[in-house]
């Protein structure tokens, strides 16, 4: 993975300070790209622990077209929890203690933190447990999921462009317009955080399946690890289905950044020398990329170093 340590060279020795929406302040830089042969192993990254089985169910719930976090809380996936909770949190039905002052940045107050827990668990234990409150509280809008499957049109009516892009690969390989878009940007208002890997595009040469992403905006530290190792994912599993062997990942960035409060963590990974990639496993007995859930999917060989913690900016 020297090719994401180089990112976080890049972006450390070329990026100018920047402020952002969440008002931590971000060092950043605009145009960049990685790539990655997926033959040589599967690119999750050595140099600290990141967790396969947050980005596999993650890729599972944006595949199968859902924008509730009930079903990531049902496989103890806790990434996108604090944009549902922040829409609960700031209604007029909840009762608990102020949290005005939302955001990960304010946990170092023990006193918040403490309170932040607690509601935060309440609200988790109310989405697995209550279809009502799941549903008013739990959905995101209409983020990745439903503009991967379920793009609405001016006419009303829906494009499932996943399923779509998998049909066209394998009637019409060389086609150029082999596209899902995650920005739709009439929908942009409704979500509760605008897609950041924006759209995708796929390219079959000499019987092999390559991705190419463009990310309009990248957390270096955080989300890029997830964003790397879940378009490979993809791309496996499309492959799969297809009958084609893997080819590239090729991630492209427009603002790629590295938060304030992530510098040091950055450092410490770079001091770190990469190990050897882990290797991919997929149930053979699984032919549709619709049908495959979290057993089916498997990381062998994954040796990393020590998980490294960082707050994430809202």
């Amino acid at each position: 993975m020297k090719q994401y340590l180089d990112l976080c060279e890049h972006v450390l020795q070329n990026g100018l300070y920047k402020e952002d929406r969440t008002g931590t302040g971000t060092i950043s830089t605009f145009g960049y790209q990685m790539r990655f042969d997926l033959q040589k192993g599967f690119p999750l990254l050595t140099t600290k622990r990141t967790l396969f089985r947050l980005i596999a169910s993650e890729l599972l719930w944006f595949i199968k077209g859902d924008t509730n976090i009930k079903y990531l809380l049902q496989h103890n996936n806790n990434i996108w929890n604090e944009w549902a909770f922040k829409k609960w949190v700031e209604s007029d039905e909840y009762q608990g203690p102020d949290m005005t002052d939302f955001g990960l940045r304010s946990l170092k107050d023990e006193a918040f933190a403490a309170q932040y827990n607690e509601q935060m668990a309440v609200f988790k234990e109310k989405v697995l447990n209550d279809d009502e409150f799941a549903k008013k509280y739990g959905d995101l809008g209409n983020v990745y999921g439903k503009q991967w499957r379920a793009w609405k049109t001016s006419k009303g009516e829906t494009i499932d462009q996943l399923k779509d892009v998998i049909e066209a690969i394998k009637t019409n390989p060389d086609s150029r317009r082999l596209i899902v878009s995650g920005w739709n940007p009439e929908d942009v208002p409704s979500m509760a955080l605008p897609p950041c890997h924006t759209l995708f595009q796929f390219y079959v040469q000499e019987g092999k399946l390559s991705c190419q992403l463009y990310q309009r905006s990248a957390d270096v530290f955080l989300g890029v690890p997830f964003n790397i190792a879940s378009y490979a994912l993809l791309t496996h599993l499309i492959a799969h289905e297809c009958g084609l062997e893997v080819g590239e990942f090729i991630h492209t960035f427009g603002d790629a950044h590295i938060y304030s409060n992530h510098v040091e963590q950055v450092k410490l990974q770079l001091s770190r020398e990469p190990k050897a990639l882990p290797e991919l496993k997929l149930n053979p007995d699984k032919k549709s990329v619709f049908d495959f859930e979290m057993e089916d999917i498997t990381i062998e060989g994954y040796d990393p170093h020590p998980l490294i913690k960082a707050p994430i900016a809202v």
